[in-house]
């Protein structure tokens, strides 16, 4: 206790000084068992259930807010407010709104807000942008948002550019391929175990590839490969069985669960089954083989904060690769690896391949992306612009022109598991909320830019090729 007193006669001295062990000892508690190891995790799931109910209605589900005439005409449909309310009166089949008190603004469901979209798309100004460029004909782009660096911003980045899409109209998929769910919690998902996860489309792809390689032993008179109780299960599967609505209208879910990690470590045994499975597109076949493709605009897939099989799925199957960090050196640096591990990665996969296909005159197999950028998340102009403008710099056309700002908006509207497009207005002083949003719909702008700019050399490409 001596050493302790005399910590406080001198209190101007750092506080690792002077401490006593015996106290030490006396408030660090019993030796950690795996038994405890569980009780922390019962303690931290209620936790977070309790923290995700505070998002939840009255029927322990999700529920989309409202949209006032005021949000509507200046984030959704470009008409002034004054017109807006004339066509409705113009129009009373169409969606009128609710008011919550007489007299009061018009409250509209985003079906509804959807629904008035199309309507000014079908009649209104030609020259207005009420419906969003998407070429006829074409397959869902799918966007992998990645970085093996965690607390990047990951997860909220792909979050908030999926309902950017769905209030401009987009018809939105979102895999989640993260075992740790974040991505399913925001959008309210119920996933029970692996089997309503991705997981199975994998095992399908791998049951698949038995099959067909028993087909030629079968020929060959060689012994087949047995299929377990999994991969015979995963056969009868649909993919559409582990798509799972939202509470958002255009957006649906494959959710995930802490037992999709269980694929990291079942992967690489099928790939050593059958040295043949090529792994990597087990994801990207299952979508394009189903037809889920064709019912969607856009399919975005947060990937987990490692270079895995999941990750590899994910990377493989995207047309766009997002990667989000923060303007620090640390970030910086870890980005440049993981680049550097994707390129030996997926350039090991096509040295491989391309050995056999060289060897059998087949065509090579070669990986492409659309595009890949990088984007600068939870940034802090006022400390972090030099640094930014030095990476920007380097990486060049690379990274992605806008930063995304951290502001209080994100915050608070985090503590309700909501994103920022799910935050009431009314909640916050009206030019905070103004200003909360700005960020994320620059980083919105910049991406339907991209999309924009590939969809139009898609659209292109396509005419070319039919007209020869």
């Amino acid at each position: 206790m001596a050493r302790e007193s005399s910590k406080d006669a001198d209190s101007s001295l750092p506080p690792y000084f002077n401490l006593s062990p015996d106290a030490a000892m006396a408030a660090l508690g019993p030796a950690i068992t795996t038994e405890e190891l569980a009780r922390i995790a019962e303690l931290a799931r209620r936790g977070r259930d309790d923290l995700a109910a505070r998002g939840l209605g009255e029927e322990g589900r999700k529920r989309l807010r409202l949209f006032s005439t005021w949000e509507i005409t200046r984030y959704l449909i470009p008409v002034a407010q004054g017109h807006f309310r004339r066509v409705l009166k113009s129009n009373p089949d169409l969606p009128q709104g609710q008011s919550e008190t007489e007299g009061g603004a018009k409250w509209f469901t985003l079906d509804e807000v959807l629904r008035l979209r199309a309507f000014f798309g079908a009649e209104g100004a030609r020259k207005k942008d009420y419906l969003p460029y998407r070429p006829a004909g074409l397959p869902a782009k799918m966007v992998a948002v990645a970085n093996f660096k965690g607390g990047v911003g990951k997860t909220s980045t792909c979050a908030h550019l999926a309902m950017s899409a769905a209030l401009d109209g987009y018809r939105v998929l979102v895999i989640d391929l993260d075992a740790q769910g974040s991505m399913t919690s925001i959008f309210g998902g119920q996933v029970a175990d692996e089997w309503q996860t991705a997981f199975p489309l994998l095992a399908r792809h791998y049951a698949q590839h038995l099959q067909a390689d028993n087909r030629i032993r079968a020929g060959r008179g060689e012994p087949l490969h047995p299929l377990d109780a999994t991969l015979t299960e995963a056969l009868k599967l649909n993919v559409s069985e582990v798509i799972q609505k939202t509470h958002w209208p255009n957006i649906d879910l494959i959710g995930s669960q802490l037992n999709l990690y269980w694929a990291e470590f079942q992967i690489p045994v099928w790939r050593m089954q059958a040295r043949g499975w090529k792994l990597w597109d087990a994801l990207s076949d299952a979508l394009s083989e189903s037809g889920v493709l064709q019912q969607y605009d856009l399919v975005f897939l947060d990937t987990p904060p490692a270079l895995g099989y999941l990750t590899i799925n994910g990377l493989a199957a995207a047309d766009i690769l997002l990667v989000p960090l923060g303007a620090s050196f640390l970030e910086f640096d870890s980005t440049g690896r993981f680049f550097d591990m994707l390129h030996s990665t997926f350039g090991s996969i096509e040295e491989g391949e391309n050995v056999a296909a060289r060897a059998l005159g087949r065509p090579e197999l070669a990986f492409e992306w659309d595009a890949v950028r990088t984007v600068i998340t939870r940034y802090d102009a006022s400390q972090q612009s030099e640094l930014a403008a030095f990476m920007q710099a380097y990486l060049g056309r690379a990274m992605a022109p806008q930063r995304q700002d951290f502001t209080a908006l994100i915050g608070q509207a985090g503590e309700q598991v909501n994103g920022i497009y799910e935050a009431d207005y009314r909640d916050f002083n009206r030019d905070t909320y103004i200003r909360g949003r700005e960020t994320f719909d620059q980083t919105w702008a910049e991406f339907k830019r991209l999309l924009y700019g590939i969809w139009r050399r898609d659209e292109l490409a396509a005419s070319t090729a039919a007209a020869e």
